[in-house]
């Protein structure tokens, strides 16, 4: 009897983490990756030395393989994942999408400030290369983050978490469709991606400082947010959805390699 309880209550709890919501991440592993491989292009080879060195020992010592690092912590160390886990996003959408950091990103805790803060890490060169290298996947990370619309959108639906869709006969959330579906229904491989984007117009950054023009990110991809048609008018999506809004999603990955090697040549070039 006590026997058969247990195999019922491990039943229900088994079904209730498989019907469980599965929570987004920017871009997903190919977005993040792409725009870690985009950065790669333009990096000075100074830079690309001062990265493999900080990347040595690491499972996959390049930028495409830490990529997704900062969303892995909600697994791999669960205590860091909950501390930076608004690192990764900032709600402007309700305020015009105008930063303000005070209102906004109150201790600093959003994507524009930890963009800033771990850009600072990175180039420090009398941190300890463990904190440098901390400060290396992050910056990956959130500067990828911070050029996916939905991740400097509104507050009131968690950034299109709670907007349900359905595309292609499946259930979804806007903000797992800017994430990941778009991209990875499109067929592509990554390097056929890669090559797709690289084709795309590169936009010009030449002159970026430090610290990064994070804000100036956020709000442009907010702006993206707040377009009349970003929100469908339907829960069941139309190809034509897609159609309209894969290219912006496309572009902006583009722009995140931009400015991803824009930040790393900047932190790290000068040593």
């Amino acid at each position: 009897m006590v026997r058969s309880l247990l195999f019922s209550l491990a039943l229900v709890v088994s079904l209730a983490m498989a019907l469980a919501p599965v929570p987004a991440y920017a871009w997903g592993p190919l977005g993040h990756r792409l725009v870690a491989l985009l950065a790669w292009d333009d990096l000075t080879p100074h830079a690309r030395r001062q990265i493999e060195t900080l990347l040595k020992g690491e499972p996959d010592p390049t930028l495409a393989g830490i990529a997704s690092w900062a969303d892995d912590l909600r697994e791999s160390d669960p205590v860091l994942g909950r501390k930076t886990a608004r690192w990764h996003f900032v709600n402007i959408g309700e305020h015009d999408c105008d930063y303000q950091p005070s209102r906004d990103c109150p201790g600093g805790n959003c994507v524009v400030e930890a963009i800033r803060t771990q850009t600072s890490i990175l180039a420090d060169t009398k941190r300890t290369r463990a904190e440098r290298l901390q400060a290396l996947k992050f910056v990956v990370h959130f500067v990828g983050d911070v050029h996916q619309p939905l991740h400097a959108g509104y507050g009131r639906d968690k950034g299109g978490n709670d907007v349900q869709v359905n595309w292609n006969g499946r259930g979804t959330n806007l903000h797992t469709l800017w994430d990941s579906r778009m991209l990875v229904t499109t067929g592509r491989s990554e390097a056929d991606y890669l090559r797709h984007l690289r084709a795309l117009p590169r936009p010009s950054l030449d002159a970026i400082a430090l610290p990064p023009p994070a804000a100036a990110w956020a709000e442009q991809s907010c702006r993206v947010v707040t377009q009349p048609d970003f929100y469908p008018r339907r829960a069941k999506l139309e190809q034509t959805y897609v159609d309209r809004h894969l290219p912006i999603a496309e572009r902006q990955l583009r722009a995140g390699g931009v400015a991803l090697a824009a930040v790393l040549n900047k932190a790290l070039d000068r040593h």
